[in-house]
């Protein structure tokens, strides 16, 4: 039987969009990173953005100072998903200092909603009142939803999961009623109308910290074997839900089962909804999901029964403590499927996680605030946490869902995050939104796993109203050297948002000399100096843009080279990375002449990369350092052309307001704070990078610098052990002396490749006959199988110096055989074999040793050949290691 939605389609697919406003309008802030798996957001009236984390911290930002306070750490378990799940500001904040927190205490098998009174920065814990509280299951997982939202009828909404394991019932409904079976029942929390598991809840908070039934909940006070504080039932795991703050409609995003495939003889594939609440009411968990209904099914004999009825569904079961009678089951407004909706292909295919978000009314003073445009008024923003996507819902002057559209093109929602080169933010996993009272967008990017992530961040997305100002791009060397400097300089990449024509004047700054009126600029500089080559981009409206390139005259660029290890050599996991530089300036001289003064200037550092080419740097602010050249006159713990690091860190950490000026020097430039040598302006870098930055110096201790640098022309460097890493690049820079009083210094840089010495196998440069495939129990959660006899693979310029044995870690559930090492070729000569016996499966893993003859050439191809005459399906291998001596 199938819910009626036939005309609600129908409506959908014949009202269309009016153009959306262009992308380049929409700006995108990274305001905080690095937030260990955050729950959910809220903009308080002053502009603080409060926030909340699964493991109980409850932390504001402060947008003038970005800086984040912590105002209180719950005692909560994490365990089974549960934590610090919700948080709600009391719609008087500014005055009562209210914040409603729902929290998994460790001392009762449940969840509390709890007050607290915020003053400050500083949440009193004291000032704790429990409102409400009720009983979950801890015997098995899971779903517990757990957000938390004030309606403009000033009632605190909650949403309560199912508490139900899902993995005992082939991804269909969980109604198992076998005796002591009711952690696989959803029959006693989202179907039991007594019950307040898988439900949206209400109630209207008291000054007292009590709390009374509003009207119109789904069941009056006093109704026999109910809750009164149910608003609506039948949810499976209601993660995030949000209210239209005009209208004071429900929006509940419920994430579904998992089943792929319908089953005559059990019901539907799993969909994910979202629901509008326009009312109280039932939506069908676990008799129905989409528009679809389940069949029962007898756990004891594995037997289907009939199809639940939506319109008479009866909750039946021995763990029901409420009415069996339930209300008719409400059709969901969109569903969908793990692979593509018919009704809804636009939301595409894959994992699921729907999470309904905040509905955007327009106000006329957003033009002043930043806020969106009136073309998204009235429109509902919903998202999936697992795909990932961010869609607007469109919807008439009655909330009836006219269509959906994709969210602005200025953010790319892809869980591959990275940089596709756009430039556009990546948002991989969108956990909570709301607009602020500005009407711009603050949303939680959860990062790229299901726990901890480094990628996490905060974001906020605005609207730029009227005339946009021209972006100006400088290309091309300005150079160092001696005098006279010829210089050529291009800002053809300059572009207007809005598409106008572009007007350019260059200007060689100090001086503000005019030097050319033209995209290309080409000048000489005859006298020694620092410079600043800047170009001013203007639009016919009067918007200026600027950029600047620096021009030093007088000074040559050192040149920097590795004289060991070269590209392509291997590093060995857990062992140190030994390293020569060698370098060459036209002042300085060689470094052969003066290694010591040359040492203390040359700074070695080592980025380590994943198989997935994710950098293993993870603070933004040391790697922002490193991109910005700002160790090539600071060091950690010693002076260079400036203070040594440490130095500042201990100067003004804690100091009230140090960070914000620190972030104007080293934008705008300073002189004589730390002696005669004055810091160049870095107007290319953005205000949020150099708090970034500040905050990494801020944080640095004595004899806790970066494992990943030192400095010296001979060294060593630590690499991480097991599989942290598949590449690391070293690199060299040296800053010179420069021409004083005249001339700064200038720095030269050189870099090498390395790879590590355990190579994987689904990475080899050549795969011959192998197949990759999905392995429980590989490094990288890949490994070759499907290997027959004379397949083989590839790995290109090995250095294999030092190297006296390799490691192969493979599994064999069938044939066996040998693995042999050739160079050069397939037949080329035999460097060493080992024979893989049968391990008793193809995911039994076993390291094997295998000795090798390294020829005097130790640079070249190593083929990896399998051998067993005539067979098939020899073994899976995960990876190849090289040994040292």
């Amino acid at each position: 039987m199938r819910l009626s939605l036939l005309a609600l389609l129908a409506a959908v697919s014949t009202v269309f969009a009016a153009e959306a406003p262009p992308d380049y309008r929409f700006k995108v802030e990274t305001l905080l990173e690095n937030i260990p798996q955050p729950m959910q957001l809220q903009r308080a009236p002053d502009g603080r953005i409060f926030f909340i984390e699964i493991a109980g911290k409850v932390k504001i930002y402060h947008p003038d100072t970005k800086q984040v306070a912590i105002a209180a750490t719950l005692d909560v378990t994490i365990a089974q998903e549960n934590g610090l799940l919700g948080m709600a500001l009391d719609p008087q904040f500014a005055t009562t200092g209210w914040i409603y927190l729902l929290h998994s205490p460790k001392d009762f098998a449940g969840q509390f909603i709890s007050r607290f009174t915020v003053k400050g920065d500083t949440l009193e814990m004291d000032s704790r009142k429990d409102l409400l509280s009720y009983a979950e299951q801890r015997r098995e997982c899971c779903h517990h939803a757990g957000a938390l939202r004030f309606g403009p009828d000033g009632c605190l909404y909650a949403s309560s999961g199912d508490n139900t394991n899902p993995f005992a019932s082939s991804g269909f409904t969980p109604i198992d009623e076998r005796p002591n079976r009711d952690p696989w029942d959803a029959q006693k929390s989202s179907a039991n109308t007594n019950d307040l598991r898988g439900k949206i809840l209400r109630i209207k908070p008291k000054a007292d910290g009590t709390y009374e039934i509003p009207p119109g909940n789904l069941f009056p006070p006093g109704t026999p074997n109910t809750r009164p504080e149910i608003f609506s039932m039948g949810f499976r795991n209601p993660w995030r839900f949000n209210i239209d703050q005009k209208t004071g409609i429900v929006y509940v995003g419920d994430v579904g089962p998992d089943s792929a495939n319908t089953k005559e003889d059990r019901g539907p594939n799993g969909f994910d909804t979202i629901n509008q609440l326009r009312q109280p009411g039932y939506y069908g968990w676990p008799y129905s999901r989409g528009n679809e209904v389940y069949l029962d099914f007898d756990f004891a004999t594995n037997k289907p029964g009939e199809k639940f009825d939506p319109l008479k569904p009866l909750n039946a079961s021995a763990n029901n403590t409420g009415l069996k009678e339930l209300p008719p089951v409400q059709a969901p407004l969109i569903w969908y499927p793990a692979r593509a909706s018919k009704e809804f292909p636009i939301l595409g295919s894959g994992g699921r996680t729907a999470c309904a978000g905040p509905v955007f009314h327009f106000d006329p003073k957003f033009k002043d605030t930043g806020g969106f445009p009136e073309h998204f008024d009235k429109r509902l923003l919903f998202y999936d946490w697992q795909r990932p996507f961010i869609k607007w819902a469109r919807l008439d002057k009655d909330a009836k869902l006219e269509g959906i559209e994709n969210f602005t093109g200025a953010v790319r929602v892809d869980q591959k995050g990275g940089d596709d080169g756009t430039g556009r933010v990546a948002i991989r996993r969108p956990a909570d939104m709301v607009f602020g009272t500005d009407g711009a967008l603050y949303l939680f990017d959860y990062g790229s796993g299901w726990g901890v992530n480094k990628d996490s961040k905060l974001l906020k997305i605005s609207y730029q109203w009227g005339n946009l100002t021209p972006l100006a791009k400088i290309s091309g060397k300005a150079g160092a050297g001696r005098e006279p400097l010829d210089v050529e300089l291009s800002a053809e990449g300059s572009k207007d948002p809005e598409g106008e024509p572009l007007a350019y004047e260059w200007r060689l700054q100090p001086g503000d000399k005019i030097v050319a009126k033209t995209a290309v600029a080409k000048f000489t500089v005859t006298e020694p100096g620092e410079y600043r080559a800047e170009v001013r981009v203007s639009d016919p409206q009067g918007g200026i843009g600027t950029a600047t390139v620096p021009v030093m005259v007088g000074n040559t660029v050192p040149v920097v080279a590795f004289e060991s290890p070269a590209n392509g050599d291997f590093f060995f996991p857990g062992q140190p990375v030994k390293f020569k530089v060698a370098i060459k300036d036209f002042e300085d001289g060689p470094s052969s002449a003066k290694a010591d003064d040359f040492g203390i200037r040359t700074l070695v550092s080592a980025l380590w990369k994943t198989a997935d080419g994710k950098e293993s740097e993870t603070d933004p602010g040391i790697a922002l350092m490193k991109q910005n050249g700002c160790f090539n006159c600071h060091a950690v713990e010693q002076p260079l052309v400036g203070p040594p690091l440490l130095k500042i860190a201990e100067k003004y950490r804690g100091v009230a307001g140090a960070e914000n000026e620190s972030v104007k020097r080293v934008i705008n430039g300073s002189t004589g704070v730390w002696g005669q040598v004055g810091m160049l302006p870095h107007p290319h870098i953005t205000e949020d990078e150099v708090h970034f930055m500040v905050r990494w110096i801020y944080s640095l201790q004595p004899g806790k610098a970066s494992p990943g640098m030192t400095r010296g022309l001979t060294g060593e460097i630590p690499a991480p052990g097991g599989d942290q890493a598949n590449v690391g690049v070293l690199e060299a820079s040296y800053t010179d002396a420069g021409r004083p009083p005249k001339v700064g210094p200038a720095t030269g840089h050189a870099s090498v490749t390395l790879r590590s010495a355990r190579l994987e196998a689904e990475m080899a440069d050549e795969i011959k006959g192998p197949q990759v495939i999905g392995l429980r129990g590989a490094s990288q959660k890949k490994a070759l199988g499907a290997i027959g006899d004379q397949h083989f693979v590839k790995f290109t310029a090995l250095n294999l110096a030092g190297v006296t044995s390799a490691t192969v870690r493979a599994a064999s559930g069938g044939a066996g055989g040998k693995v042999e090492f050739h160079a050069g070729s397939q037949t080329g000569p035999l460097l060493g074999e080992a024979e893989v016996k049968p391990t008793g499966g193809a995911d039994k893993w076993t390291e094997i040793a295998v000795p090798l003859q390294v020829p005097a050439t130790a640079r070249g191809d190593v083929f990896v050949v399998f051998v067993n005459a005539g067979q098939k399906e020899l073994m899976n291998l995960d990876w190849v290691q090289f040994n040292a001596k």
